[in-house]
Formats: C-alpha cells, sequence, structure tokens
C-alpha cells in the first residue's frame, strides 16, 4: 500500500537509524584474535568437549594453521620443536582433564630446557569446577612444578590481558612455558575485545642489564688468567648469542667448550672448541674444565652431567664468572667468585666493549703453554672407534649423515639415549638452534614431534632424526601427523635391539644384568612405515649407509624411515660414571 503524504513526512522528519552494534566476540573469537596480535602461525593441538568452541574459532580463520597430532603429548613437543628452532614463542592446544595430563610430559620438557611456549588447556565450566565433572582435572596444581607461570582465566573480560601476560612471561627473561586454562564457560562468554599494547607486572620484571662493576671485575680476572676456559650453556643460544660468544673468544683467543644443549654456540670448526663436556664429553673438554684457574660460565648451571660430583670439581681451586639471566641458577650447585645477572648478549656485548676499549689483553706465555696441555690433552683422540666391515657402527652413521649434510641448512633431533650422545659428539655443529633433544627432562619420543615443528617453520631445510628403535616407538603415531600436513622429515633409527643406554649402565654398574632392557617382538619398521605412505628403507651392511643416506636425502618431498641395524654391543665412550669427578673418565672398555 502506498504511504500517505503525512505518513511520508514524518519518516522524513525521524532521526537516521545508527547500525546495528558489532556483536561482541565469545571467549573463544578473543583468544584466537590474540592469537593473531602476537603473530602465531602454527598451533598444535587435539580437540575435545572443552575446547570445542575454541575449535570453532579457529575454524572460522585462515591465519593460523592448527596442525592436528595424534596425541597430545606430541602437540607440545612440536610447538617445543618449532620453538627451540625459531626463537618464537610455540603455541600448543589441548582439552581437559586427560588431554592436560597427556601433555604434562612436554610441558616438563620444555620446562627444563626453558623454552618459551604457551599451553592452552580447556577445562570444565567455572560452576563445575571442584565437582568431580567428566574430563575434570586440576590443571593449575598439577602443572604447578612445571611452568613458569599459569592462569586459571574465570572472567572472559580477563582472557585479553591474560593472553598477553602469558606470552610476556614465556618470551622474557629466562623463558619457558606458560599454561592458560580456559573454562568451557569462559570460551562462550562474550565481552569487548581489547589487545593492550605491552604489558607491566609489578612482581615480574627480569633483569636485562649487567651490572657494570661486575662485568668490570670479571674482565680483570680473565685478563689475568694463566689457564682460562669458556664454558657454555643452552642460555647463550636461548639468548642468540652465540656472535657475541664467538667474538669474545676470538679476542681473548680461549679455549671453549659447549654444554649438550649450547652445541652450535661455537662451531665445531673452531680450534678453540674442545668438544662437549660432561658425563660423555671428550677428555680434553673435561680435563680443562677441571684444572683451569678462571673458568667464564655463559648461560650454563653446573648440572650433575656436568660436573659430575660437586665435591671432586671444588677439589681444584679456581676463579668463577657466572653470567645467567635467573639469579637462581647462580652459585645453586657451584659457589661462584663474581656473579652477573643479566641478558647473556647483552653482558657478553658490554665485556667486548670494554676489552675495547682498553689495551690490556691476555698473558700470551701462559696462555700458549695452557694450549700445549690441552693440545697434549686431545692427542688422546677420545671419541676415536674400532671400525667394523662386518657391522655398522652407530658412530659411522652419525658421521657419514654429517658429511653427507655439510654445507646444508640442517636441523638435527633427537630422542634420548646412545644414539643421542652419538649425535652430540660426532655430528659437528656449526650454527645455533641446529642442534634439537631434550637435555633437562630426558624425554624419550621428542625426536619426531620435534622433526615436525621443525619442518614446518623451515620447509626448506633438512630435518633429520636421529633415534633408537625404543624412543621412536613412543611416538611413532605422528608418523601420520606427516602424512597429513606433508612434513618429509629423515628418520634415522638406530637399531641395536636394546634399549642401549640402560644396557650400558647395566653392563657397567649391574653385572651384565640386562633386566628388561632387550627388545623383543620389534615392528618391521620398514613395513610400517609404508603403511603410513612413507618410505621405508632397512639398511643392515656398513657399505649400505651411505647409499641410504643419500636416497634419503633425494627424497625431498617424502618422509623416510631408515632402520639402521647397528651393532647391539656398542658403547658410549667416553662415560663419567654416577658419583666419580669430571676428570676420572671411562675412555673405553679398556678402563673397565
Amino acid at each position: 500500500m502506498d504511504m500517505s503524504a503525512a505518513e511520508v513526512k514524518r519518516a522524513a522528519s525521524a532521526p537516521p537509524q545508527s547500525p546495528p552494534a558489532p556483536a561482541e566476540p565469545n571467549g573463544s573469537e578473543i583468544l584466537v584474535r590474540c592469537l593473531q596480535a602476537e603473530g602465531v602461525k602454527y598451533v598444535w593441538g587435539y580437540p575435545g568437549g572443552a575446547v570445542l568452541y575454541i575449535y570453532d574459532a579457529l575454524y572460522k580463520q585462515d591465519s593460523i594453521q592448527h596442525v592436528l597430532v595424534r596425541h597430545e603429548q606430541a602437540a607440545v613437543h612440536a610447538a617445543d620443536g618449532y620453538a627451540r628452532a625459531t626463537g618464537e614463542v610455540g603455541v600448543a592446544l589441548v582439552t581437559s582433564g586427560p588431554g592436560v595430563t597427556n601433555a604434562v610430559t612436554g610441558i616438563a620438557t620444555a620446562y627444563m630446557d626453558s623454552i618459551p611456549m604457551v599451553i592452552v588447556t580447556g577445562q570444565v565450566p567455572t560452576p563445575a569446577i571442584g565437582l568431580d565433572a567428566f574430563q575434570e582435572c586440576d590443571t593449575v596444581g598439577i602443572t604447578r612444578p612445571i611452568v613458569k607461570h599459569n592462569f586459571l582465566v574465570k572472567d572472559v573480560r580477563d582472557l585479553a590481558l591474560t593472553m598477553k601476560k602469558a606470552f610476556h612471561i614465556a618470551r622474557t627473561g629466562r623463558p619457558g612455558p606458560v599454561v592458560v586454562d580456559v573454562p568451557k564457560d569462559v570460551s562462550l562468554k562474550t565481552a569487548p575485545f581489547a589487545y593492550p599494547e605491552r604489558v607491566e607486572m609489578r612482581s615480574y620484571n627480569p633483569v636485562r642489564k649487567g651490572h657494570g662493576g661486575q662485568i668490570r671485575k670479571a674482565l680483570q680476572l680473565l685478563l689475568h688468567a694463566k689457564r682460562p676456559y669458556i664454558y657454555t650453556g643452552g642460555g647463550v643460544v636461548l639468548g642468540n648469542a652465540a656472535r657475541e660468544l664467538r667474538e669474545l673468544a676470538d679476542m681473548l683467543g680461549f679455549p671453549c667448550t659447549n654444554t649438550l644443549m649450547g652445541l652450535g654456540a661455537t662451531p665445531a670448526s673452531d680450534p678453540k672448541f674442545l668438544g662437549m663436556l660432561g658425563m660423555h664429553g671428550t677428555y680434553e673438554a673435561n680435563m680443562t674444565m677441571q684444572h683451569c684457574d678462571v673458568l667464564l660460565a655463559v648461560g650454563a648451571r653446573f648440572d650433575d652431567r656436568v660436573i659430575g660430583n660437586p665435591k671432586h670439581f671444588a677439589s681444584v681451586e679456581r676463579k668463577i664468572v657466572h653470567i645467567d639471566i635467573d639469579p637462581s641458577s647462580i652459585s645453586k650447585r657451584v659457589k661462584v667468585d663474581i656473579p652477573i645477572v643479566g641478558d647473556v648478549k647483552d653482558v657478553l656485548q658490554e665485556l667486548i666493549q670494554q676489552l675495547k676499549e682498553g689495551s690490556s689483553r691476555p698473558d700470551a706465555t701462559a696462555l700458549a703453554a695452557w694450549w700445549t696441555q690441552i693440545n697434549d690433552w686431545r692427542r688422546r683422540e677420545c671419541l676415536s672407534y674400532k671400525r667394523s666391515n662386518e657391522v655398522i657402527k652407530p658412530q659411522q652413521v652419525v658421521e657419514t649423515l654429517w658429511e653427507l649434510t655439510r654445507g646444508m641448512d640442517t636441523y638435527i633431533t633427537s630422542d634420548v639415549g646412545q644414539h643421542q650422545m652419538w649425535a652430540a659428539q660426532f655430528y659437528r655443529f656449526e650454527e645455533p638452534r641446529r642442534w634439537i633433544n631434550s637435555g633437562g627432562l630426558g624425554t624419550m619420543g621428542v625426536g619426531l614431534p620435534y622433526a615436525m615443528g621443525i619442518k614446518l617453520a623451515k620447509p626448506q631445510s633438512e630435518v633429520f632424526c636421529i633415534t633408537g628403535e625404543g624412543s621412536i616407538q613412543m611416538c611413532i603415531q605422528e608418523l601420520s601427523t606427516c602424512a597429513q600436513y606433508k612434513t618429509p622429515v629423515k628418520i634415522v633409527s638406530l637399531n641395536n635391539r636394546y634399549l642401549g643406554m640402560v644396557r650400558q649402565w647395566q653392563q657397567l654398574d649391574y653385572g651384565g644384568r640386562y633386566s628388561h632392557s632387550y627388545m623383543d617382538a620389534l615392528p618391521d619398521f620398514v613395513k610400517l612405515a609404508e603403511a603410513y605412505g612413507h618410505v621405508g628403507l632397512l639398511v643392515e651392511r656398513p657399505g649400505d649407509v651411505e647409499p641410504a643416506l643419500r636416497e634419503a636425502i633425494k627424497l625431498k618431498d617424502r618422509t623416510v624411515f631408515l632402520d639402521v641395524r647397528t651393532d647391539p654391543t656398542e658403547n658410549v665412550w667416553p662415560m663419567v660414571q654416577a658419583g666419580k669427578g669430571i676428570s676420572e673418565m671411562l675412555l673405553g672398555s679398556e678402563d673397565l
């Protein structure tokens, strides 16, 4: 019906109608927007009832790729590997209850190695917390000892600020994993979204700059040293301070060693590098550690696998300078003389600047005599092994892999055990963040998920997982994830039919009583790899090692599983037995 003239007039004079206010986002959408604001590219996870609203929000966007793993432990490991290789914060998403408990091993692994991560966990609705609801667990309580911090978000209006805090805490100071527990009702309720540009926390303000006076004292001590040594750990890698470390070492001409977690900070080809130190470190690295008179420790924590018996280590008088971002790590196991709390990169830059501004240099005569002694220790050739034409030696496999990939941008992951130590000893790392393994917690099963995370981050790089037939079975279902997301990693399984490191300890310390360390009923790994759609290669003769590795490298777009049958009797040497001092090494079976 046509409007009357009066109705037209009234309509024309009516005030204009405002467009409807945009609907406020729900908690799940807020969470995704927070991840986008942080530049997150990948989230590894596994859905469940408590996080379905979050998964719905992920479905509606395309800037973040979610990677569906086959077990929550692998989600955290893959995010962890991504963080180790890139230096960015890794992100994982799991549901409540068993989703959280399955993720605990991955969280603890990241915590022990100070890896920046944010793990978002689902929780039952807030009214049901504490009532033993279906798939409920006390996430905050369970994870408290193994995180840098954790949050339970009870109000959707707090979610954005909490996520900002979580990323800030994870990546600053001494990095570490942060858990954000999100109840299901919080993920559904709506609130205005505003992501803060920066966050200030009165109770959390990590120191970056080292004390100038302490740095001057340290420099004077180093310049007057007769037998100096530079000992660095994972803190140099995590702090992106390898360039500064190398510059300082070149200026001083001092010998250097890296821990298991610090490999690559000093180039393996540098004549000043003495190899890894510690329980399975080189003879020259350990002897230099024990007999130096001034020790510069950077981003390392003097843990039990590095110095052995603390009383034995303290039996030789030496002065120690310790640089670390975490004040609680200084003088925790070994009393130090000059503590410097600060970001290792900043402190090393200041140390270099002071050295350049001064005219003093180390005592060349004393340093030459010290190098003569070190080179005498080097002549022991502690990493030599008996080669064979009959049986594959695991050291040969790692050495061959290094020869074939040197010059390539290669990342090596490992699981935990003998194969891990052989990889650390015989693959010569030239750059940091190329050696990805579990050091502090010593977690089996990390190698394959680590490799998946790295391959997504570095698709043009070569990514090899060096593992054993025991470790690989911990997360072997992730071969399915490799197929779905087309992450063509190369798996080199040093298959000796034993839990090798357990067997070695049982041989040396338990009278050869091999209690449950022999692997019966192993699968056909070649057929298993093929069942997942990958390439499987069986390697049984020493002469076949190099051709098989070449074939794996040539198959750029395929995941390849090499089942390499190695000598079951081979042990890792050198070795410092439990309770012994760092210089009380067994160099081979002849020392037993």
